[in-house]
């Protein structure tokens, strides 16, 4: 496993590259081209020039979270093949570059829904929350104001202010699109792409929805271990994988997490790992990373990925905002900090004790 953390570049993020570095264990960053739009191709002179800053600071790009793809692509339109064209000229020079895992998302209009960015907990930190009663009073027309009047002036991932101005446009085109509908274009989209994939070696790894079930209506799909596993073999090639999402998976506790990483022994290219804590059905909230603070058992999460052989790219998942740090909600450096040395304990504690050295 090697232990990364997410940054959104310079200019778009608290976190430097320097405090990266002096995270032990991290040794890679999981970053993106923020400044782009979906269906937007990124050049290879704009990849060098991350890759050489990310460099100079003594990391490595171990992936991109994300290459977005663009709604007409997942809502099946006319314009798709064309937009499906300037994503794999993207994948051709991110190949060309040398980077080779694309975390990406197939969720129509909101890549992630929460109801409170900044929920206080007993000791006064504070957690991005969800509470089904809550989002079911909401005018999802409004969301973007109230989400973007507490981001402490970031800009949030899936929630650019560009693509929400869009936003009833946006639900239009979903309009009668239906699960299976949503699930052949992603089939579509993905044995497009898997060409070029192959050639550089490019691993795709689909994030699961957050949270793991339909919200306004909107369908959704990567939800659980019967619709992943179909995802798998629909598409049955090594490129075709998933980032193992214990928080968006865990959103429901219905879904076994261990036996779901078991099911994707080969495929699972990337782990987003973080903990939530169950309240009651459609209502949870953020904790952090260690077992005991959420309802999640990291211990036996990080054990079956470590069991199925997964020697990929991981990052602690959101994090607390904690000891007064201003930053992007869920992105702030201390408790992710805390979280990526917590699971470097686990991970070195399961490799010594199943006997490797």
């Amino acid at each position: 496993m090697k232990m990364t953390l997410r940054w959104f570049g310079t200019g778009h993020d608290s976190v430097t590259l320097e405090q990266i570095k002096q995270i032990p264990g991290v040794t890679g960053v999981i970053t993106t081209l923020y400044d782009t739009k979906p269906g937007e191709v990124w050049t290879r002179e704009a990849i060098r020039a991350l890759k050489d800053e990310v460099e100079a600071s003594g990391l490595l790009i171990e992936g991109i979270e994300s290459v977005n793809v663009h709604d007409d692509i997942k809502a099946g339109l006319d314009t798709r093949d064309a937009l499906i064209d300037n994503y794999i000229q993207s994948l051709e020079n991110l190949g060309k570059e040398g980077i080779d895992m694309v975390c990406y998302n197939f969720m129509p209009v909101f890549d992630w829904t929460r109801s409170d960015l900044h929920k206080m907990r007993d000791d006064k930190s504070t957690v991005l929350s969800y509470d089904q009663e809550i989002i079911d009073q909401l005018d999802p027309e409004k969301m973007f104001d109230a989400v973007d009047s507490v981001s402490h002036g970031f800009v949030l991932p899936g929630w650019e202010p560009e693509r929400m101005a869009r936003i009833k446009e946006l639900f239009e085109i979903y309009e009668g699109v239906t699960e299976e509908d949503l699930f052949n274009n992603l089939v579509y989209f993905l044995e497009r792409i898997m060409p070029v994939c192959e050639k550089y070696g490019i691993k795709m790894a689909i994030h699961p929805d957050d949270p793991a079930w339909p919200v306004f209506n909107l369908p959704r799909i990567i939800t659980n271990k019967a619709n992943i596993v179909r995802l798998m073999e629909a598409v049955d090639h090594p490129s075709n994988g998933v980032t193992f999402c214990s928080g968006s998976f865990g959103s429901n506790p219905a879904n076994d997490l261990v036996d779901i990483i078991h099911a994707l022994k080969g495929r699972v290219h990337f782990a987003h790992l973080r903990n939530v804590i169950h309240h009651a059905p459609g209502k949870f909230d953020e904790a952090a990373h260690l077992s005991s603070d959420g309802s999640l058992d990291m211990y036996r999460i990080v054990e079956a990925l470590y069991d199925i052989g997964f020697d990929g790219p991981a990052r602690p998942d959101h994090g607390r905002q904690i000891w007064d740090e201003i930053c992007m909600p869920g992105y702030g450096l201390y408790d992710r900090a805390l979280g990526a040395t917590y699971l470097n304990g686990l991970w070195e504690a399961l490799t010594k004790s199943k006997g490797e050295k």
